[in-house]
């Protein structure tokens, strides 16, 4: 196909085919660096926590009364909360996994430390905690109950070990030496690691850079927290999940009527905490749809016009042999032109884009190949969007076009 023609008709026609092109260009910056987000936060939506999810929930519990003997309450309710029928086991914290918000430290590795050598969440625990999560625990070994203390969640720490996640192991040893070494939170005193699990995600969720580069930087205290408003865990055998939550609900009531429950399986969780994300995902491909289907609309449109003002000219290279697979192929590889200058400039645009999305928002970087696939794909939108009209230019009559009608 000689580009000669096709050339000089897109330059009587500049400002048509520069539409097209610049259409295509910010078409392509848009949509390649919102595929590269739905891709990121799809991904960060579907981390595991570490947390057995299709057998846990949790119960968050308010009082309206006061109570001094509190800390009797709290260790029959989740005494009480074990003899149940089905359950495997159950603890209380100050936070769980996905929560929305929650304890932050900086964890140190002498006393000395300006800055923190890592961000970790903070978890309260007893002997029960790692059973009733269902974390895995990969090394060292899980608290004994002559090391949990019962204390208000608001006191300073006094504890002497930890369990953490591994992924705050590495992040404090990345030779993998973790187990026994003495690490501490804040300006508080030496503790030590004595366990470590496979995965233990933070209560925050937030889809940005710092949130995700912390996201399994956890640490769990041996901490019977006493609050009027405490979180029980519980984990349930499996299958009976739905009737165990319920049962246990109205066992806590049972044991005290003044109290205000919210029930949650750790999947209703997951599902809350996301809820964003997928809201986002959900518009983000709309508006893609939309962007995808006007530019289609909008070359078949323009296309459409280019072949009424060439009536003419079609006619005549009919006339001189032309065959209808020639005019096809004319309207194509001029499509082809246009869409090829757009989407090389929108590669550039989406990349410049990203990186100041990058610098502004704490967006994660995009693979440049994403960019390079957007391209292809409006390309073929191209090809496929001037096809109808190609065909329609290939089935005007000779005879009907020389005389301009």
């Amino acid at each position: 196909m000689p580009f000669g023609p096709i050339l000089a008709a897109m330059r009587r026609n500049k400002f048509g085919a520069i539409l097209i092109a610049v259409q295509m260009a910010v078409t392509l910056a848009f949509i390649a660096n919102s595929f590269a987000l739905i891709e990121q936060r799809l991904l960060w939506s579907s981390r595991a926590t570490g947390v057995d999810e299709r057998n846990v929930f949790v119960i968050r519990g308010g009082s309206i009364a006061t109570h001094e003997d509190l800390e009797a309450r709290l260790k029959g309710d989740v005494a009480a909360l074990r003899e149940l029928p089905g359950v495997l086991d159950a603890y209380i914290t100050n936070d769980y996994p996905l929560e929305g918000g929650g304890w932050s430290e900086g964890v140190l590795l002498n006393p000395d430390q300006k800055t923190s050598t890592a961000s970790a969440a903070h978890y309260f625990g007893d002997e029960h905690a790692l059973n009733s999560l269902g974390l895995k625990l990969i090394a060292g070994r899980d608290f004994t109950a002559s090391e949990v203390t019962a204390r208000p969640d608001n006191s300073p720490t006094e504890a002497k070990v930890y369990i953490v996640s591994k992924a705050l192991a590495d992040s404090l040893f990345p030779k993998g030496d973790a187990l026994g070494k003495t690490v501490y939170v804040e300006d508080n005193a030496p503790t030590q690691i004595i366990g470590i699990v496979e995965q233990l995600q933070t209560p925050f969720f937030a889809a940005t850079g710092q949130t995700v580069k912390y996201a399994e930087n956890s640490f769990i205290e041996p901490v019977f927290p006493l609050s009027e408003f405490p979180r029980f865990v519980v984990r349930a055998q499996p299958g009976q999940l739905n009737s165990l939550m319920k049962r246990a609900e109205a066992l806590l009531l049972q044991r005290d009527s003044d109290r205000i429950l919210k029930t949650q399986s750790m999947e209703e969780v997951r599902a809350q905490a996301y809820r964003g994300n997928h809201g986002l995902v959900v518009l983000l491909v709309s508006v893609c749809t939309a962007l995808l289907v006007v530019t289609g609309f909008g070359i078949i449109g323009l296309t459409s016009y280019w072949v009424t003002l060439r009536r003419q000219q079609i006619g005549i290279r009919r006339a001189l042999g032309a065959t209808r697979l020639n005019i096809v192929q004319y309207f194509q590889t001029e499509n082809l032109l246009i869409a090829a200058s757009g989407a090389l400039a929108g590669v550039a645009l989406a990349i410049m884009l990203n990186l100041w999305m990058v610098d502004h928002f704490e967006m994660v970087r995009m693979a440049d190949s994403r960019a390079l696939i957007g391209a292809f794909v409006l390309l073929l939108l191209g090809q496929a969007a001037v096809f109808w009209p190609a065909l329609r230019a290939a089935s005007i009559p000779p005879a009907l076009a020389t005389r301009g009608g």
